[in-house]
């Protein structure tokens, strides 16, 4: 049990530390890949087949990553259409 949860605890760290070079898109992405295998792994194992709950898990997870990635480039770009607006409003002559 010792073992496992040290393999755990370094495979998380190296898992971590491989984000550092990545785009916002990539890691919102590789995020719900790794949670969701994880939760379709538990899930599968408590239905028989973790291997399987995994397999589908990562391609929910995936998915799942990349709506959120792109709300979040929708909120930034409406974020900066605000401030050009704001910006372009500020400059004109009352």
């Amino acid at each position: 049990m010792k073992r496992v949860l040290t393999i755990g605890v370094l495979g998380g760290a190296v898992f971590l530390s491989s984000c550092a070079g990545m785009t916002d898109q990539q890691q919102r992405a590789t995020t719900g890949t790794a949670i969701g295998a994880g939760a379709g792994a538990l899930i599968g194992a408590i239905s028989g087949n973790a291997g399987t709950g995994a397999l589908i898990g990562a391609g929910v997870g995936l998915a799942t990553g990349l709506v959120v990635d792109h709300q979040q480039q929708q909120q930034q770009q409406a974020y900066e259409r605000g401030v050009q607006t704001g910006k372009q409003q500020a400059q004109q002559p009352k």
